[in-house]
């Protein structure tokens, strides 16, 4: 997404916060995709997914006027709800934590290829070695803690924190400089 489309998101919340009903629309008409393959990776069910996806809108909805431009985009304030809730779901339903081999790279709706941000994310996730990729997958798209993951994958905790730190520090400097 480019900057206009950006400040346009922006406005939309800004006239959401003002009772808008069609700017919601269009928000969500935008970014639904994208959320619903964020809730879809974490929770594994359609149902589960779309529930949670009228749940952000509808917070979206009520906490519109909260919405700082200043402090990101709005694709990523509605996909940081999307994921909390999608992992307090997962954690509250207990829903079975079974880790696909799918990667990061399912995550982004299809629609998005086009951004920019999705292939300097996608070549930033190709970059990392494969046990830190494996680490930071279970840790966000899981939402595993590092013992957890240390159990899962059957190494010791110091060396997940070790991976995550390094995968976190990889993907930061690779989406900065790529």
């Amino acid at each position: 997404m480019n900057g206009d489309a950006d400040v346009a998101d922006a406005e939309l919340v800004q006239a959401m916060a003002a009772g808008d009903p069609a700017a919601m629309a269009t928000l969500y008409e935008r970014h639904s995709g994208l959320l619903m393959g964020l809730a879809l990776r974490i929770v594994r069910d359609r149902q589960e997914a779309e529930d949670l996806l009228h749940d952000v809108f509808l917070e979206a909805w009520r906490s519109a006027g909260d919405f700082d431009p200043d402090r990101g985009k709005v694709r990523t304030w509605l996909a940081i709800r999307m994921r909390s809730r999608a992992l307090d779901h997962q954690k509250s339903a207990r829903v079975s934590r079974h880790a696909g081999d799918g990667g990061l790279e399912v995550l982004v709706d299809e629609s998005e290829v086009a951004s920019p941000d999705h292939g300097r994310v996608r070549q930033a996730l190709a970059a990392l070695k494969t046990d830190q990729r494996r680490v930071v997958e279970l840790a966000y798209f899981e939402g595993l803690s590092c013992s957890e993951i240390a159990t899962r994958i059957a190494i010791p905790l110091g060396t997940v924190k070790s991976r995550l730190a390094a995968g976190l520090d990889q993907l930061r400097t690779g989406m900065v400089t790529g």
